[in-house]
């Protein structure tokens, strides 16, 4: 009996070979493995971290890290106490506290909604901290404010990226497809806003503003300061594919059907540029975070006592106080790893969308 011949194998969609491509990308995974990782302790930062971001203990200035020790097969804390000022500290042999999970502490918000008191971790005794990556200068745990910082830091990025890639695609694209004095006018006001030094414009927006903006403002604010300066290089680039695009035989038909422009611009031009927003979004997005932790650094940040990582940093400026306490630089790590797991991630997406690739 003669064997079937084989089926002909079913062609995949550009989209099927866009992720075959990735999947091939390993260091591409990992880094988005990592950061679906970061954003989700991010999102649940007040149920992971032992303490809250204002949370002080004056006698606890800059502790060291609390190393875990097993008693038997349970994890537990030493107790340390102060051997001398302004901060050294030594274990007290033997002083363990068992680690407990879903302990009760101090209350919390998560997602916004829900108003509760269980942590992931921790003692339940204040004398047995959980610091496990020290505290810094006010006594406050670095592990927690590092979590909660990562809510400003991580979220800049995602929701800057959303507004000046959508304003940058929407203009450049009717820059593009218009063409004229539009594309004219458009085109040199993009050329006037990249000539300027971004950290300068950066510098000079938010000196207009008052000094007694809350954090939340403040936070709003570094976000449209930071989508102001980006859209025009994304317009640029989109404008350029639209002169291509708008050639195309399905946009001709598009416009001898009667529809208009802007119709014409986001129904059949815009998702011709896909490819490349969703490859230079995730290259740009390290920009966004980096340009907070830049604004913070300076004071004209975030403000005390909300926490960011750049914000963290301020206590590193310190020459004696990076020298004695280096776990201050905890917030550094953060980002080093956040933009590196991005930048891995984009140079997958970026092979995976090049259509010469395997």
């Amino acid at each position: 009996m003669s064997s079937l011949p084989p089926q002909p194998s079913t062609p995949l969609s550009p989209w099927g070979l866009f992720w075959k491509r990735l999947r091939r990308h390993r260091t591409a995974v990992a880094g988005g493995i990592l950061l679906i990782f970061l954003y989700g302790v991010s999102l649940l930062a007040g149920f992971v971290s032992p303490y809250r971001y204002d949370h002080l203990d004056k006698e606890r200035s800059f502790h060291s890290p609390t190393p875990v020790r097993f008693s038997g097969f349970w994890p537990a804390v030493e107790r340390f106490r102060k051997v001398s000022d302004p901060a050294t500290y030594e274990a007290v042999a033997g002083d363990l506290k068992p680690l407990k999970f879903l302990v009760e502490g101090e209350d919390y918000t998560l997602f916004g909604l829900l108003h509760l008191k269980r942590h992931l971790f921790g003692t339940g005794d204040p004398d047995y901290p959980v610091y496990l990556l020290g505290a810094d200068q006010f006594g406050r745990d670095i592990l927690s404010r590092v979590l909660y910082g990562s809510q400003v830091s991580l979220s800049i990025g995602i929701i800057g990226i959303t507004l000046s890639f959508s304003l940058g695609m929407l203009i450049g694209g009717i820059s593009g497809y218009v063409g004229g004095t539009t594309d004219t006018l458009t085109m040199r006001a993009c050329e006037l806003i990249m000539s300027i030094p971004g950290l300068y414009l950066i510098m000079a927006l938010r000196s207009v503003f008052p000094s007694s903006l809350s954090s939340t403002q403040v936070y709003l604010l570094i976000i449209v300061i930071l989508s102001f300066i980006r859209w025009a290089s994304s317009a640029r680039v989109i404008r350029g594919m639209a002169l291509s695009l708008r050639e195309r035989q399905y946009v001709l038909a598009a416009k001898s059907l009667g529809q208009t422009p802007l119709r014409i611009v986001v129904r059949h031009i815009l998702p011709g540029t896909f490819s490349y927003v969703i490859v230079a979004a995730t290259l740009s997005i390290p920009y966004y975070i980096l340009g907070e932790v830049v604004l913070s650094y300076l004071n004209v940040g975030i403000q005390e006592p909300e926490a960011s990582w750049g914000l963290m940093l301020n206590a590193a400026q310190n020459y004696q106080y990076l020298q004695d306490y280096p776990w201050l630089l905890a917030p550094g790590g953060a980002i080093f790893v956040t933009v590196l797991a991005f930048n891995f991630l984009g140079d997958g997406l970026r092979d995976a969308a090049d259509a010469k690739a395997g």
